[in-house]
């Protein structure tokens, strides 16, 4: 798998009840869940993306399921999904979490 930056990646997977959550039991800390980096925790969750491809374009993507490492600033992306995406040849230029998530969360909380 290869990170938004082109580094290669191993991404946790995704729990579909739970988006913001991997299925991956908390209390074990995989190295899946960690920056191949500098070793710390991922953000898994969705995020909503701007991708700047080669013709100087830009490509919104919503709600990709991603890591995010908050000191190196990379996001991880599954390499099939970019390119199911053609995002190949792109370069992750913005990302943020996703509101549909925030919502998610703004809700269960409420309840």
């Amino acid at each position: 798998m290869l990170s938004a930056q082109g580094r290669t990646y191993d991404p946790p997977q995704m729990d579909r009840a739970h988006p913001n959550r991997t299925g991956d039991p908390p209390p074990m800390a995989t190295s899946r869940q960690r920056c191949p980096q500098c070793n710390r925790p991922l953000s898994n969750t969705r995020y909503d993306a701007t991708f700047r491809l080669p013709d100087r374009t830009e490509r919104l993507c919503f709600g990709i399921p991603a890591g995010l490492c908050q000191d190196c600033h990379q996001l991880y992306i599954d390499p099939e999904l970019i390119e199911l995406l053609d995002l190949g040849a792109g370069r992750c230029v913005f990302a943020i979490e996703s509101d549909l998530v925030l919502q998610e969360e703004a809700w269960s909380s409420a309840d």
